[in-house]
């Protein structure tokens, strides 16, 4: 046979090979489904947020793949700086004084919120990549606020949904290890996945609470999506959570699109002293808005929730989007102007005490 005729089928037989190999991979890495009864957002095989739009359901799944691809072969990109040191914050208080509210911006998702007695992780993610591989995936631009070392002990962990930038198996792992008595909270199906890891958690349906010592943590509705291979799309339910005591209540909604659910939240559980709201990863817009709110859209969720503080997140570590590095920021600048809102824009490891409601 004619070499060439050889390296003809040598490259057809790798176009073959690699998206099966491929399409095994991305099978390998899904996780169990949930498998529960019916409810208003679980319709026995897949979750869904009720009066979400239609595209909300395509994402992570195959059926979503051709947006995907448009988006893909359109992008604009914003600029990005490289990765670079940062000196970290200053550790943050062991405890904060009865009757106060405290919360410190860690990196991306992850913030510590102080109240009552209780400090409450959320999203925590302390590694160099949000991806399956630690040699390929989204990099972090800049170190986490806060070292690791430097945290207090934890008494509780909420994890929204199971994306690789929100669920971090490895640092999952150290806080377990490092405080063995920790609570780490997720929606339905979530638990299965994790102990398959070796991490203990409990699992809740949205309008669930538990307690931990004197706070209440509840789970609530958001508008997203979840994965973490090519089966498993919608398998588990993600959340926003409220953590509430006597000193007040902190909302933190991890990745969300705006809908109906900030006033459902502020109704039932009533006005947060604190809010925790994601602005980034929001462009395209006709693409990412179903499932990432843009920062008017957050200003708005934060007028919603009818907060005494909103405190932005999910910007400037991770380029997960088109929007450039410094773009949320500046567009949640923006749009204050026109539509003011407490917003306090925290430096990485900035932490801030929580101004009470008034009387």
């Amino acid at each position: 046979m004619p070499a060439r005729h050889r390296l003809l089928l040598g490259v057809l037989a790798l176009l073959v090979v690699l998206p099966t190999s491929l399409l095994g991979v991305g099978c390998a890495l899904s996780g169990p489904r949930w498998a529960g009864g019916q409810s208003d957002h679980f319709d026995g095989e897949r979750f869904f947020t009720p009066g979400a739009p239609p595209l909300v359901g395509s994402f992570g799944s195959l059926e979503g793949l051709q947006s995907f691809l448009k988006w893909q072969s359109t992008r604009q990109k914003g600029p990005w700086r490289p990765y670079r040191d940062e000196p970290f914050g200053p550790p943050p208080p062991r405890d904060v004084a009865p009757g106060a509210m405290r919360v410190t911006f860690i990196n991306h998702a992850t913030t510590l919120v102080q109240l009552d007695g209780v400090n409450v992780l959320t999203d925590p993610m302390y590694s160099r990549r949000c991806s399956p591989a630690d040699f390929a995936g989204p990099e972090r631009v800049r170190p986490p606020g806060i070292r690791f070392e430097d945290l207090p002990r934890i008494d509780a962990v909420v994890i929204s949904h199971n994306h690789y930038d929100h669920l971090d198996v490895p640092t999952l792992r150290r806080i377990a290890d490092t405080w063995p008595r920790v609570q780490i909270f997720a929606g339905l199906g979530n638990k299965a996945y994790l102990a398959s890891k070796g991490i203990e958690a409990l699992e809740l349906d949205w309008w669930d609470a538990r307690q931990v010592a004197d706070v209440t943590i509840t789970a609530v509705p958001n508008q997203h999506f979840s994965n973490r291979g090519l089966t498993d799309a919608n398998g588990t339910l993600w959340s926003a959570w409220v953590i509430s005591g006597a000193s007040g209540r902190a909302y933190f909604g991890g990745d969300t699109g705006y809908g109906p659910h900030f006033g459902e939240i502020a109704r039932r559980l009533g006005p947060m002293r604190l809010a925790i709201v994601p602005i980034g990863a929001f462009r395209p817009e006709w693409f990412m808005s179903p499932v990432h709110m843009s920062p008017k859209e957050a200003v708005q969720a934060a007028l919603d929730l009818d907060a005494s503080l909103a405190v932005p997140m999910h910007y400037g570590t991770f380029s997960l989007a088109d929007d450039g590095e410094d773009e949320p920021v500046e567009a949640l600048t923006t749009a204050l102007l026109t539509r003011p809102a407490p917003f306090k824009v925290l430096g990485f490891g900035e932490g801030v005490d929580v101004p009470e409601r008034a009387r």
